[in-house]
């Protein structure tokens, strides 16, 4: 790489924004180009889903962050195709050229193939997904004040698909709000009918995960009343009927998928090997049959020593490949050899309640209530700015005292003319 070339990200997720930090105020010219005009802080969703936190508080404008760094421009824009034998990014703001590209587009809902299911399920990939998830579930909860009892069984029910992280601390915070805040705002309402059901396909919640967190997990699950139907697939969903591939059946007006992801591949690059939908990559992030587009984060397929089926799609990858790319791509200008990505694993974790959460640390595994002061704490220091910080705090204090919040909004464009 030499100083002055321009390179241009397509994705301002973990991987994207890391990798234009890294390479901010350096003699480079950068272009940042994503469909939505901020960064979202996607392990929060859930809790914008369940109305414990605003959207502004995950989210950071792409031309705030970048506000005093002026090697860095931030475009707004939907990627039509990439053309490599020209060196060009076409978009829906115009065509970019670059001397080197860097994917990093992440991953979608995967539902694979299923259209019932796209039709009529609730994904969670991005805010206005979560805030989605937020509207149907508060208009649910106002239905039933006036429903009559046929209708009430399907506005009660509330099926969530996967129980990985995010249907696990989706269910944990949905259950937390069914037992401390619904029964007050709907006092004639009997909310002990209402039913939170996981629907995992393995044999375990939080199956990734050691198996201390399976056990605790589904303890603490089953504790906060929360029904979970292991071993099964949902077949189809037609917005009030759930079919299950064992025959059962589950009546529910809100159905909410987190039971697989697809990578966001571009057009134009179909000559690059796709592994699970992820672009294969050498031990640099660079696309294999290229030699100046790169992948990184939950797009990239890297097979590595370590993980010979290539990495997690975990935002702590996606972190370490952005900035590991940019300092490749810096040093080159500088005659430096080049580092072999390799990630070090650090741990995982999934909060399900107040005082229930789950750590896997590499020599240590537990839960509980010092589990769940690590994970609001590491979360917390992920934020970006200080403000959002100091919000997220006080909203987490507020609730953890009162068992209650003042964020329960319901916005919608149905008013729009």
């Amino acid at each position: 790489m030499k100083k002055g070339e321009k390179v241009v990200i397509v994705g301002g997720g973990f991987a994207g924004l890391n990798f234009a930090k890294q390479m901010a105020k350096k003699e480079v010219e950068v272009i940042l180009v994503d469909k939505q005009n901020h960064h979202q802080f996607q392990p929060l969703f859930y809790q914008v889903a369940r109305a414990g936190l605003e959207p502004s508080s995950i989210s950071f404008p792409f031309r705030k962050i970048f506000q005093k760094v002026p090697n860095v421009e931030f475009r707004m824009a939907d990627v039509e195709s990439v053309v490599p034998a020209e060196n060009i990014l076409k978009t829906s703001s115009g065509d970019i050229s670059f001397d080197h590209l860097v994917i990093a587009t992440g991953c979608s809902t995967n539902f694979f193939g299923n259209k019932s299911l796209e039709e009529h399920a609730l994904p969670m990939k991005t805010t206005q997904e979560a805030i989605a998830i937020r509207n149907q579930l508060l208009l649910s909860f106002e239905k039933i004040v006036t429903a009559s009892e046929d209708e009430k069984e399907a506005l009660f029910n509330l099926v969530i698909v996967g129980g990985g992280p995010t249907g696990v601390e989706l269910a944990g915070s949905f259950a937390e709000m069914r037992a401390t805040i619904l029964p007050k705002d709907y006092p004639k309402v009997d909310f002990s009918k209402m039913r939170i059901i996981i629907v995992e396909g393995s044999g375990h919640t939080l199956n990734s995960m050691s198996d201390n967190a399976k056990t605790k997990s589904e303890f603490y699950l089953k504790q906060m009343k929360v029904e979970i139907i292991k071993g099964a697939h949902v077949t189809s969903y037609d917005g009030t009927i759930v079919s299950l591939d064992n025959g059962e059946t589950l009546k529910a007006a809100n159905v909410i998928w987190s039971a697989g992801v697809k990578g966001n591949t571009l057009p134009g690059l179909e000559t690059a090997t796709l592994v699970r939908n992820r672009y294969t990559t050498d031990r640099f992030n660079r696309i294999q049959g290229f030699e100046n587009i790169y992948a990184i984060g939950d797009i990239s397929y890297m097979e590595t020593p370590v993980y010979p089926h290539g990495h997690p799609q975990l935002a702590n990858v996606a972190i370490h490949q952005g900035k590991n790319l940019a300092k490749n791509l810096l040093g080159s200008t500088e005659n430096k050899d080049w580092n072999e990505y390799e990630y070090k694993d650090l741990g995982s974790m999934a909060t399900i309640g107040k005082h229930k959460a789950v750590v896997d640390l590499p020599k240590y595994k537990f839960s509980g209530y010092f589990a769940w002061l690590i994970w609001m704490f590491l979360h917390l220091m992920l934020i970006l700015s200080t403000r959002n910080k100091l919000v997220i705090f006080f909203n987490w204090a507020w609730s953890y005292i009162t068992n209650d919040s003042s964020l329960r909004l319901i916005l919608d464009n149905k008013g729009k003319k």
